[in-house]
């Protein structure tokens, strides 16, 4: 009786551990899977290439502006403070761009990833298809905004302007932040360049 027992506990185990690693690697199978399927609709912003197409940016007030490729544009009017960028998605899925924040203070040196309680919403949401050249807009009309006094305070000066692109993926998710900076050139306008990237929805790789 007693070894009779013992077989049916060791039969037990000997099953219980086969469901465990059967579970434990399906579980690891449905997470390769998922990360798969995230990686393929991943989209990743950054400033296009000098060489890109010059993109025709319109906003609700009818005002237009033309970007060329690698670059953004800073326009104070009466009405409001205009900003634009070229941006090229290397991702692999589509981009779509949510909000965006002014970085007034020194970054340099920082690493920490800025509130998403500081970000503007945008009007409408923007959408870049992966592998394509695209812009981001966006526009101060208040006058008493801060940001906008601190935008006229600085254009025409030799130093670089902070912006952060909040954006994700088409289906809502993957959002991470870009950090952009145009810096004004010797023949006009402003140069885009990258600085760094966090994730917002899953972590840093760093």
């Amino acid at each position: 009786m007693t070894i009779s027992s013992l077989a049916t506990a060791g039969g037990t185990l000997v099953l219980a551990l086969a469901t465990f690693a059967s579970v434990r690697s399906a579980n690891r199978s449905a997470r390769v899977a998922e990360e798969s399927l995230l990686a393929s609709v991943r989209p990743l912003l950054m400033p296009s290439r000098l060489d890109d197409p010059m993109v025709k940016v319109g906003f609700q007030d009818e005002h237009w502006v033309h970007v060329p490729g690698g670059t953004g544009t800073i326009e104070i009017t009466d009405d409001a403070v205009y900003l634009t960028m070229s941006l090229r998605n290397a991702g692999s899925g589509i981009a779509v761009l949510h909000g965006w924040r002014l970085e007034r203070s020194d970054p340099r040196g920082e690493t920490g990833r800025p509130p998403l309680e500081e970000f503007r919403r945008l009007t409408r949401d923007l959408y870049i298809p992966a592998g394509d050249v695209y812009f981001w807009q966006g526009a101060i009309r208040e006058t008493d905004d801060p940001d906008r006094a601190f935008i006229a305070e600085h254009v025409g000066s030799p130093e670089r302007m902070i912006l952060d692109v909040l954006y994700g993926d088409q289906h809502g998710g993957q959002r991470a932040i870009a950090r952009f900076a145009l810096t004004p050139r010797q023949t006009g306008g402003y140069l885009a360049s990258l600085g760094r990237q966090w994730n917002v929805d899953r972590p840093d790789p760093r």
